[in-house]
Protein backbone atom coordinates (compact mmCIF):
# COMPACT_ATOMS: atom_id res chain seq x y z
CA UNK A 1 0.00 0.00 0.00
CA UNK A 2 1.44 3.59 -0.59
CA UNK A 3 2.57 5.93 1.67
CA UNK A 4 2.06 9.59 1.31
CA UNK A 5 5.26 11.66 1.33
CA UNK A 6 6.60 15.13 0.67
CA UNK A 7 9.60 16.66 -1.55
CA UNK A 8 11.04 19.61 -2.10
CA UNK A 9 13.46 21.05 -4.56
CA UNK A 10 17.39 22.42 -3.50
CA UNK A 11 17.85 25.36 -5.20
CA UNK A 12 21.08 27.77 -5.36
CA UNK A 13 20.47 31.25 -5.71
CA UNK A 14 23.90 32.79 -6.47
CA UNK A 15 22.45 36.15 -6.34
CA UNK A 16 19.65 36.66 -4.19
CA UNK A 17 18.85 40.04 -5.58
CA UNK A 18 17.94 38.48 -8.94
CA UNK A 19 15.78 35.67 -7.92
CA UNK A 20 17.63 33.46 -10.60
CA UNK A 21 17.79 29.79 -9.17
CA UNK A 22 19.12 26.50 -10.29
CA UNK A 23 18.22 23.26 -8.76
CA UNK A 24 20.49 21.35 -7.17
CA UNK A 25 19.16 18.85 -5.12
CA UNK A 26 15.90 17.05 -3.35
CA UNK A 27 14.63 16.15 -0.20
CA UNK A 28 12.01 13.94 0.21
CA UNK A 29 10.19 12.65 3.37
CA UNK A 30 8.15 9.58 4.45
CA UNK A 31 7.07 9.88 7.92
CA UNK A 32 5.04 6.67 7.72
CA UNK A 33 8.12 4.99 6.96
CA UNK A 34 10.26 7.09 8.94
CA UNK A 35 12.18 8.01 6.07
CA UNK A 36 14.41 11.73 5.24
CA UNK A 37 17.02 11.65 2.39
CA UNK A 38 18.35 13.86 0.15
CA UNK A 39 20.24 13.59 -3.18
CA UNK A 40 21.72 16.71 -4.50
CA UNK A 41 23.87 17.28 -7.97
CA UNK A 42 25.73 20.68 -9.00
CA UNK A 43 26.16 21.72 -12.26
CA UNK A 44 29.10 24.13 -12.39
CA UNK A 45 28.24 25.16 -15.62
CA UNK A 46 24.86 26.56 -15.31
CA UNK A 47 25.85 28.17 -12.10
CA UNK A 48 28.23 29.86 -13.78
CA UNK A 49 25.68 31.22 -16.41
CA UNK A 50 24.06 32.65 -13.17
CA UNK A 51 26.98 34.33 -11.49
CA UNK A 52 30.42 33.49 -13.14
CA UNK A 53 31.70 33.90 -9.17
CA UNK A 54 29.90 31.80 -7.87
CA UNK A 55 31.43 29.80 -4.44
CA UNK A 56 31.11 26.19 -5.85
CA UNK A 57 33.17 24.58 -2.86
CA UNK A 58 30.98 26.81 -0.53
CA UNK A 59 27.91 26.07 -1.82
CA UNK A 60 28.70 21.67 -2.02
CA UNK A 61 30.16 22.09 1.78
CA UNK A 62 26.51 23.69 2.35
CA UNK A 63 24.47 20.94 0.50
CA UNK A 64 27.14 18.37 2.29
CA UNK A 65 25.93 19.96 6.03
CA UNK A 66 22.76 19.42 4.73
CA UNK A 67 22.76 15.57 3.90
CA UNK A 68 24.32 14.96 7.50
CA UNK A 69 21.07 17.48 8.61
CA UNK A 70 18.78 14.94 6.87
CA UNK A 71 20.92 11.30 8.51
CA UNK A 72 20.27 13.62 11.72
CA UNK A 73 24.12 13.16 12.65
CA UNK A 74 25.99 15.04 16.16
CA UNK A 75 27.53 17.13 13.71
CA UNK A 76 24.33 18.66 12.14
CA UNK A 77 24.31 20.33 15.50
CA UNK A 78 21.02 20.25 17.54
CA UNK A 79 18.90 19.56 15.04
CA UNK A 80 20.10 16.17 15.00
CA UNK A 81 18.22 15.55 18.00
CA UNK A 82 14.92 16.19 16.69
CA UNK A 83 12.70 13.69 14.60
CA UNK A 84 13.04 13.48 10.91
CA UNK A 85 9.69 15.37 10.54
CA UNK A 86 11.06 18.41 12.41
CA UNK A 87 14.11 18.27 10.68
CA UNK A 88 12.21 18.20 6.98
CA UNK A 89 10.23 21.17 8.28
CA UNK A 90 13.80 23.23 9.43
CA UNK A 91 15.35 22.31 6.35
CA UNK A 92 12.00 23.79 4.19
CA UNK A 93 11.83 26.80 6.19
CA UNK A 94 12.20 29.75 3.88
CA UNK A 95 15.55 31.63 4.00
CA UNK A 96 17.36 33.89 1.81
CA UNK A 97 20.93 32.33 1.89
CA UNK A 98 22.27 30.69 -1.40
CA UNK A 99 20.48 27.59 -0.99
CA UNK A 100 16.71 28.05 -0.88
CA UNK A 101 13.80 25.03 -1.30
CA UNK A 102 10.63 24.94 -3.48
CA UNK A 103 7.56 25.12 -1.58
CA UNK A 104 6.53 21.24 -0.51
CA UNK A 105 4.57 18.69 -2.60
CA UNK A 106 3.18 15.50 -1.91
CA UNK A 107 2.65 11.66 -3.52
CA UNK A 108 2.36 8.36 -2.96
CA UNK A 109 5.44 5.84 -2.66
CA UNK A 110 5.78 2.50 -1.86
CA UNK A 111 9.76 3.01 -1.84
CA UNK A 112 10.97 7.05 -0.52
CA UNK A 113 14.31 6.19 -1.87
CA UNK A 114 13.89 5.12 -4.97
CA UNK A 115 11.16 8.02 -5.32
CA UNK A 116 14.08 10.33 -3.86
CA UNK A 117 16.14 9.30 -7.07
CA UNK A 118 13.38 9.34 -9.70
CA UNK A 119 12.69 12.79 -8.91
CA UNK A 120 16.63 13.83 -8.61
CA UNK A 121 16.71 12.98 -12.38
CA UNK A 122 12.88 14.10 -13.54
CA UNK A 123 13.84 17.61 -11.82
CA UNK A 124 17.62 18.16 -11.25
CA UNK A 125 19.74 16.07 -13.45
CA UNK A 126 20.67 18.11 -17.06
CA UNK A 127 17.84 16.74 -19.71
CA UNK A 128 19.85 14.31 -22.42
CA UNK A 129 19.57 15.64 -25.60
Amino acid sequence: MPHVFEYALLRAVPRQERGEFVNVGVLVYCAALDFLGARVHVDERRLRALDPSVDVESLEASLRHLGVSCDGAAEAGPVSRTSAGQRFRWLTAPRSTIIQTSPTHTGLTDDPAAELDRLLTALVLPLEH
